[in-house]
């Protein structure tokens, strides 16, 4: 391929040939419209054609061996696990960013201030309970997606060369899932988040040799109180969104290169 401008095609005829759906025309217009100003798609080919230059010792896979088209296993339930798992992210992450709005990570207060927002936000503020149980149930789903995921990739072998660092990138993403999962528990601040976050400073501080600095740095001491809080409330507001979108980008990324690992 070669990275020559080529802006003479005509796009706008092209789409119109074509017989396709709302999402597909408005996926297509904006990809074009984004490659005629920055030459994506030219620049993803030159880096793929490049990869398999330099990687030609990468196995082929059973579609390739036998020069079938591979895209069916796009279609396959047990396949579609991690977009689901990225489609439930998102999900969660936009209805979060809504409930930002309206949440006070503040243990002033009896009630604090954090639960009397939730209480505000799934009892007086409109479609409020709607929004925090979508919230809720797409990060539940994602976890559970997640985890079967990964289950997937082991029975089928989808681990194994040359998708190990792959392989690797998923462990540290559902152990930040997790994290997320325990982080979003204790924001609500009632009495199942205290005893949740008081299992996790008894578990810091049962850590052999660095146990009363990791409790001072993840809890804000040996005791439950506000910089707890705070603390939950930036590492799941602050930090762990953009840690998690970073790496699942990564990840997305090597699937795409290495393409959709076949059952070995």
């Amino acid at each position: 391929m070669s990275l020559e401008k080529k802006d003479e095609h005509d796009h706008k005829a092209w789409l119109e040939e074509r017989d396709l759906t709302a999402v597909e025309s408005i996926f297509l217009t904006s990809l074009i419209w984004l490659d005629r100003r920055f030459r994506i798609v030219d620049y993803l080919e030159a880096l793929e054609t490049m990869y398999y230059r330099v990687n030609l010792q990468m196995p082929k896979s059973h579609t390739e061996q036998y020069n079938l088209d591979n895209k069916f296993w796009y279609w396959y339930p047990l396949y579609s696990l991690g977009f689901l798992s990225i489609v439930a992210y998102l999900v969660a992450a936009v209805t979060g960013a809504i409930l930002g709005f309206y949440y006070a990570p503040s243990t002033g207060g009896d009630p604090s201030a954090a639960y009397n927002s939730m209480l505000f936000i799934m009892e007086d503020l409109q479609f409020g309970f709607m929004l925090r149980s979508i919230h809720r149930w797409s990060a539940q789903f994602m976890l559970a997606a997640v985890f079967l995921h990964m289950l997937r990739v082991y029975f089928t072998g989808a681990y194994k060369e040359p998708r190990e660092l792959n392989w690797l990138l998923g462990v540290v993403l559902i152990s930040l899932t997790l994290l997320f999962g325990y982080t979003g528990y204790l924001l609500p601040w009632k009495q199942l988040s205290f005893w949740a976050g008081q299992i996790g400073v008894e578990m810091a501080l049962a850590t052999p040799l660095v146990g009363e600095w990791a409790a001072q740095l993840i809890f804000g001491g040996f005791t439950l109180g506000e910089s707890t809080l705070i603390r939950m409330y930036i590492l799941h507001v602050f930090v762990l969104p953009f840690v998690v979108t970073a790496l699942i980008a990564l990840h997305v990324g090597i699937v795409w290169v290495q393409g959709i690992a076949e059952p070995h």
